[in-house]
């Protein structure tokens, strides 16, 4: 499959969370997913043990399930006070954007179930419940490859979403999916072509208010 001409710097700065933008009436051939899956395979691991599991879901009573888990975990998160359109009130600039952020939260729980490719990147862990600790170098091995992917798929013409909030009903999920007891989700990702033309980078903190060198 042809890539799009982006540069390195063009690729990580305009792999963009998509929501609204998500094409929903055009398919996505099985055979670019397995090409974005092959490069998310090339990520780092932790000792290298390589225990992602990736669950690709087209099958429309399936995705509508998990778009239905999607939405019951939306309206939770949406009437929540962490709500995205909720923070930053007292900044009327970061308060617009904010909101269109929710907005789009929103647009996304109404319609998961409706994206044609939906990605649930998983891990293979020796006990359902997670032991206290190292967290950080668990889920450390599986989150690249999801970026990976999600970078793979932007190269291809592709529009992706990071969300987690169906893990609010995690075991629901599990048991839709038929996961086995030993394999966790990480995220749930909507995966199809885009529509309008490209994207731009996002307005973010300057540097030096986040930067810190040799200390705090």
């Amino acid at each position: 499959m042809t890539t799009l001409p982006l540069t390195p710097d063009e690729l990580l700065t305009t792999t963009r969370t998509v929501r609204k933008r998500l094409d929903l009436t055009r398919p996505v051939p099985m055979e670019l997913v397995r090409e974005c899956l092959e490069i998310a395979l090339q990520a780092p691991s932790g000792s290298n043990r390589q225990d992602w599991q990736w669950i690709v879901v087209t099958d429309p009573g399936t995705r509508a399930a998990l778009g239905d888990i999607y939405r019951r975990a939306v309206d939770r998160y949406l009437a929540s006070e962490g709500a995205a359109g909720r923070l930053f009130a007292d900044d009327p600039e970061r308060a617009k954007v904010q909101q269109r952020v929710g907005g789009s939260v929103a647009h996304l729980g109404e319609h998961m179930g409706d994206v044609p490719v939906l990605m649930i990147p998983c891990l293979r862990v020796p006990e359902r419940n997670l032991a206290a600790g190292n967290q950080a170098g668990v889920w450390g091995s599986l989150l690249p490859a999801v970026w990976n992917y999600m970078l793979a798929a932007r190269a291809r013409g592709l529009g992706t979403a990071w969300t987690t909030l169906h893990l609010m009903y995690e075991q629901e999920a599990a048991e839709l999916l038929g996961l086995p007891d030993d394999v966790r989700q990480a995220a749930l990702v909507p995966t199809a072509y885009y529509t309008g033309e490209t994207f731009k980078p996002a307005a973010r903190q300057p540097l030096d208010e986040v930067l810190h060198i040799d200390r705090w």
